[in-house]
């Protein structure tokens, strides 16, 4: 069987595509840096991450993006010998305007080389790219900021449709006339379009209803490629808006794809709330569903119901294999694969790997948008303990470095190692759990914890559902430091609220010096241990 969902921990806006027996499944990544992520397998049920192909400055360059911003709903595909990656830079997300543009970026296997990007449009996000007997197509919706954002009326109108023009590959730009093809359905909001062909019918999937907990994917066919589009007879292929006691919830943005001997399958977003809480700290997940052809034309879930399942039939007859805990030692010269920074395309002014340790290089107060030194990763599981151990030599309270459970600038807790004029080299607690939209800071210890002068320190995190406790040791046993945390608020739904935000939690290192002298703090180890049974 394969278990959903199939990448956990902030895998939203799930595009597959198949080439020979190979699939791949491209996800949105935000602010994280390098762009958009790349899963592979050969059997739907296990997963490798691939590669993040957008890792140059030529691509992305996302310093001064908002939380929330950067790279939207990628779209992979596999035509003429080339892999196509279609993606969105958004530029601006809270107010009327998106400002977001779209690319495009080819490469002849999906390790690369990566082509540079060439812009489309910025009429709107989520693009797709449609190869189509020799023509491609370009989609997106279209944003109409004459309106009042999404709650104008029940048609959403700053959701204004999915516009489909021509794209010319040799050119480099759209040609032909440009159209607005569907509108959606009733449900508004639509967005995330995908198109593929059957039997002579162009079948288009969208989502709808938000990416909160009213989010669906939405089919629709016609017989021509620009329309009309009727709806599918049940509107929506998945959704779980009505079924509030479902595993997996905000099912929708998704496409389709089929095996070599003919199943279908249909991936999907998802978030999975924590046990009596309506928020998921590891925000919008990826899954997979089993679909079937009806006699009427139209896909189908297998199961009947377009309520997800957690479960569900694989092509093969392998296992999934169980979560590992995975400890770093950062003695080699490149940076291990589950880690990302945040939005800029330098990361050498950020940190470096000395050949001994990982080396943050103090620059902007955690929560900047512009150049903050933070290497982390996703939370993939509700419990989980992180360690790292560091050495950091402050002289001033300017200076932290330390472990960090972060959301964005207004969601995370933060134990650091500073310097204060009583303790001197000390630890402290820096809290920020959903104070939007300033951002202040709560300060959880009465007083900081005084250390050693000199010598390494290691820090720990363990988080368990909606609790998070710190941990640090000098020598000997650890031991626990300040009170328990909200590890709840370090999710989409946490601070604004559900349609805010709509990333996932990351545990990492973090390193800051506002004094403007880039002090550096040395990073030996880290682990991440999920809590399994």
């Amino acid at each position: 069987m394969i278990i959903n969902p199939i990448l956990p921990g902030f895998n939203p806006d799930p595009s597959i595509c198949r080439m020979h027996e190979d699939y791949y499944i491209a996800t949105s990544t935000f602010e994280w840096y390098p762009g958009v992520q790349i899963h592979h397998s050969r059997d739907l049920v296990n997963w490798r991450l691939a590669k993040r192909p957008l890792d140059r400055a030529s691509q992305l360059d996302m310093r001064g993006n908002p939380d929330s911003g950067g790279v939207w709903a990628p779209c992979l595909s596999y035509a003429d010998g080339l892999f196509w990656l279609v993606y969105t830079d958004v530029k601006r997300l809270d107010g009327n305007f998106k400002d977001a543009h779209n690319y495009i970026v080819t490469a002849p296997a999906i390790e690369g080389p990566w082509s540079d990007p060439v812009y489309v449009n910025s009429s709107g996000f989520d693009p797709s790219l449609f190869h189509d007997d020799g023509r491609k197509w370009f989609l997106n919706m279209v944003w109409n900021h004459r309106s009042n954002s999404v709650g104008g009326s029940p048609k959403h109108p700053a959701f204004a449709g999915i516009l489909l023009q021509e794209f010319d590959p040799k050119a480099g730009r759209l040609v032909g006339e440009v159209k607005n093809v569907f509108t959606g359905s009733e449900h508004g909001l639509v967005e995330g379009p995908h198109l593929f062909k059957r039997d002579g019918w162009y079948y288009m999937t969208v989502a709808e209803g938000g990416t909160g907990y009213g989010h669906a994917v939405t089919m629709a066919r016609s017989r021509n490629i620009d329309g009309p589009y009727e709806l599918h007879p049940d509107i929506h292929l998945f959704t779980s808006k009505d079924a509030p006691e479902a595993e997996l919830q905000r099912a929708g943005h998704g496409q389709v794809v089929e095996t070599p001997d003919g199943a279908v399958y249909h991936t999907h977003l998802c978030s999975r709330p924590l046990p009596g809480i309506r928020r998921s700290p590891l925000g919008r997940e990826t899954a997979i569903q089993k679909c079937v052809w009806k006699e009427d034309g139209w896909l189908y879930p297998e199961s009947g119901s377009p309520v997800p399942a957690v479960r569900v039939p694989s092509p093969s007859d392998v296992e999934p294999l169980p979560p590992e805990p995975v400890e770093r030692v950062f003695d080699g010269d490149a940076l291990p694969d589950e880690f990302q920074w945040l939005r800029t395309p330098q990361p050498e002014r950020i940190f470096t790997l000395t050949g001994s340790a990982l080396r943050l290089i103090g620059r902007e107060s955690i929560g900047s948008w512009f150049e903050q030194a933070l290497v982390a990763r996703r939370q993939e599981h509700w419990r989980y303990r992180a360690e790292t151990q560091l050495d950091f030599r402050p002289t001033t309270y300017q200076q932290a470095a330390g472990l960090t459970a972060y959301y964005n600038r207004h969601k995370f807790h933060f134990l650091g190692l500073t310097w204060d004029e009583k303790a001197g080299r000390s630890l402290t607690i820096l809290s920020c759990p959903g104070e939007w939209p300033d951002g202040r800071l709560k300060f959880p210890l009465e007083e900081p914890i005084p250390l050693p002068t000199e010598g390494p320190v290691s820090l720990a995190a363990e988080v368990k559902e909606a609790e998070l406790r710190f941990f640090y040791k000098t020598d000997g046993d650890w031991q626990a430091v300040g009170p328990v945390l909200d590890a709840s608020v370090i999710s989409d739904e946490g601070g604004r609220g559900e349609h805010a935000s709509f990333t996932g939690a990351f545990v990492g290192m973090m390193c800051f010096d506002t004094s403007g002298s880039a002090l550096p703090a040395d990073f030996s180890r880290f682990a991440y241990v999920p809590e399994t049974g």
